[in-house]
């Protein structure tokens, strides 16, 4: 499935390839929610794919490593996820 994020959750940490927590949408109608682990493994799983709009233009979201640790951010993005930390906060 393809589904666009559209809220994110942060963490209390400062450091921005941690400070994702979850992220969420709507599909068909219904609101979903997914941890930022459970989203890095359905990327690299080929299970979904995941997008955001910035300024109306799609921005894949892809896995990336800091560090040796993972986090997701958009192609747009340089090491930083901006386009997914400037999203409003999820319900």
């Amino acid at each position: 499935m393809d589904l666009q994020i559209t809220c994110i959750n942060k963490t209390n940490r400062q450091d921005p390839h941690d400070r994702i927590h979850s992220v969420g949408g709507e599909n068909a109608g219904s609101r979903w929610k997914k941890s930022q682990a459970t989203v890095i493994s359905e990327i690299e799983a080929r299970t979904n794919t995941f997008y955001t709009r910035v300024n109306g233009v799609r921005a894949n979201v892809i896995v990336a490593t800091h560090n040796g640790h993972k986090y997701i951010k958009t192609e747009n993005d340089g090491l930083h996820p901006n386009n997914l930390l400037s999203l409003p906060e999820c319900p």
